[in-house]
C-alpha cells in the first residue's frame, strides 16, 4: 500500500528538498530569524536550526544534497515491472494468500524476476523510497455480525462507559498546598 502523501524522497522529491535548504540558507546569509524561515518554509524551527550549524561550518554547499544513501539497483522499468507483480498478489506467484506479501516473499520475488540481490532491510529502504508502507491486514471473524456491533457501539457503550473525570487536584497537590 503507498503513503498518502508519497513516503521515500524519489530524486525529484531529493531535488526539491535541497531547494528548500538553500532558500533558507540565502535567508541565513540575508540574516532572516530562524522562526520566520521556519514559517516561510514550511518546515520545523529544529530543521531550520540544525540547516543553519551546516551553514556556518561549510556555506551554501553544506546544504546541497548527498545524494542519495544507496544506489537503487532496479531500473525505473523493473520497479514498474515489480509493482505490476505484486498487484496480482502473492498467489500468482505461487505463495497462499494468509500472510499476503512479506518483505522475505518480495525479496524472493525481485531475484527470481531480476537476478538481483536484496536483503530484507534493503527491500524495506527501496519500497519506503517508492512510497510504500507495511500494512498488517485487519483478520476479522467469519462469525462476526458488524449489526450487532454497531448496535452495540450506539447503544450499549453509551450507558456502560465511566465518563471522564474532569480536572480537579489530585491528592499529591493538596498535600503540597497543606506543606506550602
Amino acid at each position: 500500500m503507498r503513503y498518502a502523501q508519497g513516503g521515500g524522497l524519489t530524486p525529484k522529491g531529493q531535488q526539491a528538498r535541497e531547494r528548500v535548504r538553500l532558500e533558507a540558507g540565502a535567508r541565513f546569509g540575508r540574516g532572516e530569524k530562524t522562526a520566520e524561515i521556519a514559517a516561510g518554509l514550511r518546515v520545523g524551527k529544529r530543521q531550520v536550526e540544525k540547516w543553519r550549524r551546516s551553514w556556518r561550518e561549510g556555506g551554501l554547499n553544506a546544504l546541497r544534497s548527498k545524494g542519495p544513501m544507496s544506489v537503487e539497483r532496479l531500473s525505473p522499468r523493473q520497479w514498474e515491472r515489480l509493482e505490476r507483480e505484486l498487484a496480482r498478489g502473492p498467489l500468482a506467484h505461487g505463495w497462499d494468500e494468509g500472510q499476503g506479501w512479506t518483505l522475505v516473499r518480495i525479496k524472493t520475488l525481485i531475484g527470481r524476476m531480476f537476478h538481483v540481490g536484496y536483503t530484507v532491510q534493503g527491500v524495506w529502504k527501496l519500497l519506503r523510497r517508492h512510497g510504500w508502507s507495511a500494512q498488517v491486514p485487519a483478520h476479522r471473524a467469519i462469525e462476526r455480525d458488524d449489526e450487532a456491533v454497531e448496535v452495540w457501539k450506539d447503544e450499549v457503550w453509551p450507558r456502560v462507559k465511566v465518563p471522564r473525570r474532569t480536572w480537579a487536584p489530585t491528592s499529591a497537590s493538596r498535600t503540597k498546598r497543606a506543606r506550602g
